[in-house]
């Protein structure tokens, strides 16, 4: 069993202690990796403070970040293969998306190497006997806190914009699929940034996690995961009013119109839903069908869900495992708990008879004031519902505490962008979910969080502005 390690101020450490990593397709054991503990942690810290006070980032030619961003992304790019068959293999994610991460990864870090010269302040006129101006300024110490979905595509997405701003940063792994990050860490290594500029750390969040954010040289946080511990991080972070970037949970909607495409909106419902086995923070996992077309809809996406194939994730199916047993056991009680309510359970609902930590794929018809409707369920789980007019529609899809993406299908234009106006959500689809890339703004709202991922946008989340004002004049 293949054994990995921390990689902590320019050097590959091991631990006393090991996490065991399963294989969530065949349920079976996969690899070890080194469990950091506090004294790791300090170490890491350490070294991000000594690259982040003396400059070896911020006060080099911003060409040289540049330079130093693109040869990442050339090595990371050349270990798409080896890597995304690790990251298939702990995560249980398909073999092609999991490549893909590694392509998105490399992408990150190209994009944000094109921005890397040109964080640019301004002049601001006082009159002529003053000169004044702004500057762009990194936090110094980022401290990342990565989940355990994507975590080499949004370990990227973070780490990209913060070492092209000219921060140090300090990675924390999750404990569940911290694997194929190990990888990711190594191709950045191969591109020449200061010893100490990036360290990575697996262990525990209750401990590594803690004490990262509340860590006296933490100078910013950004976090992906669950609302619970996002709060939790948000109340440690106040004590030291440290800033942060939260990206939280969704129950995100998509509104079908009685003038939807059918097949349009199939396409948008296997890949918002069903993708990664539902394990998305953004994922479509309501539907609201206008009442003219909602017995047709319902059933085309009852009959979708059940001609998906499901197996472990080399095999690439429509539908792969989900991440742990744990995973698997939640999402089935939060299932149950909707059938309890009154829910109608029109397909799924079980464990298929397979090795592994497999959900079927699965469609609920509730009501908005049932808890499948209103509390994320990171499965492969979609609950459908249907609406009368564009006001009840607004309001069902704004009815719940989240507000990350959301969703319009419809041919009239005029219309889809009138409700796309009203949503609320860091990001609206009309005609596509997931339509975007790296290069749009991706953040929530409400319980989903705030600050933005992605885009020209993201790079302004990893400085902070001076301004510098001089009297050029002496008085008289």
């Amino acid at each position: 069993m293949q054994h990995y390690q921390n990689y902590i101020d320019g050097q590959w450490r091991d631990a006393s202690r090991q996490l065991l990593v399963m294989n969530p397709g065949t349920g079976e054991p996969y690899a070890t990796i080194a469990q950091a503990g506090i004294e790791d942690a300090d170490l890491a810290m350490a070294a991000a403070r000594r690259v982040a006070d003396s400059g070896q980032l911020s006060d080099v030619r911003p060409a040289q970040r540049t330079s130093w961003m693109l040869k990442a992304a050339d090595a990371i790019r050349a270990i798409a293969d080896e890597g995304g068959l690790v990251a298939c293999r702990e995560n249980g994610k398909s073999l092609n998306d999991a490549r893909d991460e590694f392509l998105e990864a490399a992408r990150y870090f190209e994009y944000y190497a094109g921005m890397a010269d040109k964080i640019e302040g301004i002049s601001v006129p006082l009159g002529k006997d003053y000169m004044d101006f702004t500057q762009y300024v990194p936090f110094g110490v980022s401290v990342q806190i990565v989940p355990w979905n994507f975590p080499v595509s949004i370990c990227a997405r973070s780490l990209a914009p913060a070492l092209a701003a000219g921060n140090a940063v300090v990675i924390k792994s999750p404990e569940i699929s911290p694997l194929a990050m190990t990888l990711l860490v190594k191709a950045v290594e191969q591109a020449g940034f200061p010893r100490g500029a990036v360290n990575l750390l697996c262990g525990k969040g209750s401990e590594v996690g803690s004490h990262l954010v509340r860590h006296q040289d933490t100078n910013q946080i950004v976090f992906t995961g669950s609302v619970p511990t996002g709060q939790r991080i948000l109340k440690d972070a106040a004590d030291r009013a440290t800033p942060s970037v939260m990206e939280l949970g969704g129950k995100s909607a998509a509104i079908a119109l009685k003038d939807v495409n059918l097949d349009t909106l199939l396409a948008s419902v296997k890949v918002g839903i069903f993708f990664n086995a539902g394990q998305v923070c953004s994922a479509m996992s309501r539907l609201l069908v206008q009442r003219d077309r909602y017995e047709e809809v319902k059933a085309a996406v009852v009959a979708l869900a059940e001609g998906l194939t499901i197996g472990q994730g080399e095999g690439n199916p429509d539908l792969t495992p989900v991440v742990s047993q744990d995973q698997q056991q939640r999402v089935l009680a939060m299932i149950e708990q909707a059938r309890a309510e009154g829910a109608n359970i029109l397909t799924g609902g079980v464990a298929p008879d397979l090795s592994g930590y497999f959900v079927a794929p699965t469609v609920i018809e509730a009501t908005p004031e049932m808890t499948i409707a209103r509390e994320e369920v990171f499965g492969p789980v979609l609950v459908i519902m249907p609406f009368d007019s564009e006001d009840d529609a607004v309001a069902l899809a704004n009815g719940t505490d989240f507000g990350l993406v959301a969703g319009v299908f419809g041919e009239g234009l005029s219309q889809t962008l009138r409700i796309a106006n009203r949503l609320r959500g860091g990001q609206v689809f009309i005609n596509e979910w997931f339509a975007g890339g790296i290069e749009t703004p991706f953040g929530g709202v409400g319980l989903s969080g705030f600050g933005r991922e992605k885009g020209q946008e993201a790079i302004y989340s990893y400085v902070q502005t001076r301004n510098i004002g001089i009297r050029l004049s002496q008085a008289d």
